[in-house]
């Protein structure tokens, strides 16, 4: 058998009173946490069944409130009408092309050719196969007329050509 002189076993009973004192602490931290928790769900509980028509009537009112925003919102939101009005646009009988300005602008025969053809409103794929090319070309030819002209779509660069006299 083995003999502890008292100062080892006075250490020994002091290291299990401190693992003793700390589960003590541990024990009683842990029951006032839970002691915490029950006491604020029997304040909420509390709340709310004393004040549970008022909830309920203010989830009620949130609800009513948001589905007639939203209905309101549906009921008198304005349906767009698109107006398409055609308007008869004479082209003069003596049309005078201006060759100076075609040259300054630095426009090819075959884009001129592509462009009186947009202002025909005739789509890429229908100019292709007038033209005899692909797609791409066309789109290629239309695309250098736009950026000659300083234009960013169909309608503009035919407008841009109508008032620089390069087509009628």
């Amino acid at each position: 058998m083995v003999r502890l002189t008292r100062s080892k076993q006075r250490a020994i009973r002091e290291t299990f009173v401190e693992l003793g004192m700390r589960k003590h602490v541990l024990l009683y931290g842990l029951l006032a946490g839970v002691l915490i928790v029950v006491l604020q769900l029997v304040e909420y509980r509390w709340l709310v069944v004393e004040h549970s028509v008022e909830i309920y009537g203010g989830l009620v009112a949130a609800v009513f409130a948001t589905l007639g925003i939203w209905l309101g919102l549906r009921l008198t939101q304005r349906a767009e009408t698109v107006v398409v009005r055609e308007v008869m646009v004479f082209s003069p009988v003596n049309f005078v092309r201006d060759q100076s300005k075609l040259e300054s602008l630095g426009i090819t025969p075959r884009e001129l050719e592509i462009l009186e053809l947009i202002a025909q409103g005739l789509s890429n794929k229908e100019i292709a196969a007038r033209v005899y090319v692909s797609e791409n070309t066309v789109k290629t030819h239309s695309s250098r007329v736009f950026d000659k002209l300083g234009a960013r779509r169909r309608t503009q660069a035919v407008q841009l050509g109508k008032e620089l006299r390069l087509i009628p």
